[in-house]
């Protein structure tokens, strides 16, 4: 019988210690240097673009960022209207500004060029510095006639926005809706990033008429990363990021339907320094959701997941790293047991190998969907996940939280609460310390 308690023991205020100088970590190394955009200003009316929600205005619009470039850069203003457009390259010193009442929509599945054989991404920059996108106005993707492609071989759809390779990059207060794919996609080895008062919307991968696919609402993989004040609803990851990326904090951002926010699954090049905090999970498929598979791991440490609220998740905490594998028995992991989880191959620890260590969850209380486990972390057999804390988790669920190939486990202040007869916790190749 586990005894689940909550004195403050010398390891417990340790741990404490050791959170509060994790929070102080975060907050004092990631403050991205904002973008400097000149005080020009371009209206695009000025270069012939109709709001009519009828006019193609790629050119008209194109123009006017080329304008705004030649002039040294400077404010592209998008005014009250509803205007049709393809792709855009924007460039260094550009903010791209929508006013109140202003909608920029992507032409629609026809029209778009490239259709599903090789679209562009809709407004997009490579090895660009200072660059802005700015509200309180809307970006429309039209991506519902686009979705049903998603899992046709061969078949392609645009991102919304897609920057590369990028130095201060600023976000802000628009509202993004209904991408064919992901909504924002920042890689490259990007730098200085900030999305903060940022409403992202799509249709959830669940909904029986229109399900979204892919539309993830924030990838972003770089280093020096803040997201912040953001509310997000979409159909795929609420946020990600892959290997390559350091230094990321995510703050007081509401999620609802999603996959949650998470890392992976490519994680070669490795993901360090990764703090979410303040946050809300609201219908989510998971909250906090690591992912990989041994060929495409990498070195992923010191996370930290603080003060979050969960209601009707289905995985409060999801971690493992056989996201790839196609065996039924290791892919159901709300059902995944301790036999099962320990019938897992080991194989030879090579590159790619994923290595999981230094991985905190402090104060998350959840409820859990009907059916579903309390949380799972599951590392490999030949690479077990390591150095591990849970402290201050309060999960109600009709399942089991699993500890599967893991060592230097602690449990502090942990309450897995399920249904009179299911177990709390179950573990195998474990070493956990419980307080």
């Amino acid at each position: 019988m586990l005894n689940f308690r909550s004195a403050f023991t010398p390891v417990v205020l340790s741990a404490l210690i050791f959170l509060t100088a994790q929070l102080v970590r975060a907050q004092s190394t990631v403050h991205p240097a904002l973008p400097v955009i000149p005080t020009n200003s371009f209206n695009i009316t000025n270069y012939s673009a109709l709001g009519d929600n009828v006019t193609t205005n790629t050119a008209a619009i194109q123009a006017t960022v080329d304008a705004a470039l030649a002039a040294g850069g400077g404010t592209v203003k998008i005014p009250a209207g509803a205007y049709l457009s393809g792709p855009l390259r924007l460039g260094s010193q550009i903010n791209l500004h929508l006013d109140a009442n202003a909608v920029l929509r992507m032409l629609p599945l026809g029209k778009y060029p490239g259709g599903t054989d090789d679209p562009s991404s809709f407004i997009a920059g490579n090895s660009l510095h200072d660059v802005e996108i700015s509200g309180p106005g809307m970006i429309d993707g039209q991506g519902t006639p686009w979705w049903p492609f998603a899992r046709e071989r061969g078949a392609r759809r645009p991102r919304m926005i897609a920057l590369s390779g990028c130095t201060r990059i600023l976000i802000e207060r628009v509202t993004l809706t209904n991408s064919p794919m992901f909504h924002i996609a920042i890689s490259g080895h990007s730098q200085d990033v900030t999305v903060r008062g940022v409403t992202i919307r799509a249709t959830p991968s669940t909904d029986l008429e229109n399900p979204g696919h892919n539309t993830d609402a924030c990838d972003v993989s770089g280093h020096n990363v803040l997201i912040q004040d953001c509310d997000v609803s979409v159909g795929d990851d609420n946020f990600t990021c892959g290997g390559g990326t350091s230094d990321v904090l995510i703050t007081n951002c509401t999620y609802g339907y999603g996959h949650g926010v998470s890392i992976g699954s490519p994680t070669s090049g490795g993901v360090s320094n990764i703090t979410v905090i303040n946050c809300t999970f609201n219908n989510t498929e998971a909250g906090i959701r690591i992912k990989t598979d041994r060929d495409r791991g990498g070195y992923v440490h010191n996370l930290s997941y603080l003060n979050l609220r969960m209601t009707n998740v289905n995985f409060p905490i999801l971690v493992y790293e056989t996201y790839m594998v196609t065996n039924k028995e290791y892919r159901d992991l709300n059902k995944l047991t301790p036999a099962i989880a320990a019938s897992f191959p080991s194989n030879a620890v090579v590159a790619r190998t994923p290595i999981y260590r230094d991985i905190t969850f402090s104060n998350i209380t959840a409820t859990v969907a009907a059916g579903y486990r309390a949380g799972l972390i599951w590392g490999r057999p030949e690479m077990n996940a390591s150095n591990i804390i849970l402290s201050h988790i309060h999960i109600t669920a009709d399942r089991p939280f699993g500890i599967f190939n893991a060592q230097n486990v602690q449990l502090n202040d942990f309450k897995i609460t399920t249904p009179d007869g299911v177990d709390k916790l179950v573990t195998t190749n474990s070493q956990i310390t419980i307080q």
